[in-house]
């Protein structure tokens, strides 16, 4: 009978393997491979890994592993302990159970998958019911806000009614728009009248695009003095009664000026000076009426002066005329009494 070693051996060369490839698929050194083959179980470590190489061995080549540690058992005179023989038994169930038919009918595969199916159908019902319930929620929220919406619509038809008639009331007595003209422009002073302007004004600089170093004077005094950067703002309060406002204008071509809120383009003035002074004359209403009143009374005064002077003039010239006769008259009447 055949040993162990020789079997193994046999069934790799059987197999076309070499030790060397047999090293390479089972990491076992190859000279225990050459000891398992020659009976040589003292080179190994020891008989736990006789017994685990033998057994990678005979899978390697195709042999029964049981069958090889059973007659390695009879070789070494010494029986399988209960540990292996356990382990014998499980992968003799093991393999029994990969070679076994399997059932595929329809029942199998339903009772396989059946934990998973009730799962997922609870899941399913779970999501269903936060759904709902959502939605719900969502529906009933969208009636009241346009139950609000509604009444507040009608709240607010009912406050509006009488709003109609302030407005008309205030478009009755709605002020003049505020004009800004440009009556004289000597070299870089530019004056300007502010025409119906409120009691008190506000002058805003502003610059943009580079910086701008202005000056405010009111009624003759420094009001503030400053350098602007770019998009930087300053607001300048006019008191109530000022006639009169002097801004010298730093970098025009990056300053803005704003008279309650009216833009003041005095670029359109000579748009190539870079420093300028803008003289403002504030006017409201009546303040306008009286200037033009006063112009009227002063130019009618001129004229009757003007007529004064012509007619002393013309007065003085008669009499001169005169006297120059009667000297002639004389003269001739000496002249004719001689002859």
């Amino acid at each position: 009978m055949a040993s162990v070693g020789q079997k193994l051996k046999d069934a790799r060369i059987a197999k076309g393997l070499t030790l060397d490839d047999l090293q390479q698929t089972t990491k076992i050194q190859k000279r225990y491979l050459i000891a398992i083959e020659e009976g040589n179980y003292d080179a190994l470590p020891g008989k736990f890994y006789v017994k685990a190489f033998a057994r990678q061995y005979a899978e390697t080549v195709g042999l029964n592993p049981n069958e090889i540690i059973q007659e390695l058992d009879q070789e070494l005179g010494m029986p399988a302990s209960p540990e292996e023989q356990a382990e014998t038994t499980s992968r003799v169930q093991k393999r029994e159970e990969l070679t076994r038919p399997q059932d595929n009918s329809l029942s199998a595969k339903i009772s396989k998958y059946l934990p998973t199916i009730i799962i997922v159908v609870v899941v399913v019902a779970i999501l269903g019911t936060i759904y709902a319930v959502a939605w719900g929620n969502h529906e009933k929220a969208k009636n009241q806000q346009i139950e609000q919406t509604n009444t507040k619509v009608a709240v607010s038809t009912d406050v509006k009614k009488p709003a109609k008639k302030k407005k008309s009331e205030s478009s009755s007595t709605s002020k003049k728009e505020q004009k800004i003209v440009n009556i004289a422009s000597a070299g870089s002073t530019f004056t300007y009248n502010v025409e119906n302007a409120p009691s008190q004004s506000t002058i805003e600089l502003g610059a943009s695009g580079g910086s701008s170093w202005d000056a405010v004077y009111i009624g003759g005094a420094q009001s503030w003095q400053g350098t602007l950067q770019s998009g930087a703002t300053k607001e300048i309060q006019v008191p109530a009664g000022t006639s009169r406002v002097v801004l010298s204008i730093g970098n025009s071509n990056a300053s803005t000026v704003k008279i309650n809120g009216h833009k003041l383009n005095f670029l359109a003035q000579n748009s190539s000076l870079t420093v300028r002074k803008l003289v403002l004359n504030f006017t409201n209403g009546s303040s306008s009426t009286n200037a033009e009143t006063q112009s009227q009374t002063q130019t009618a005064a001129q004229t009757q002066g003007q007529g004064q002077t012509v007619n002393n003039q013309n007065g003085y010239q008669t009499n001169q005329q005169q006297r120059y006769q009667q000297n002639n008259g004389q003269t001739n009447n000496y002249q004719t009494v001689t002859r």
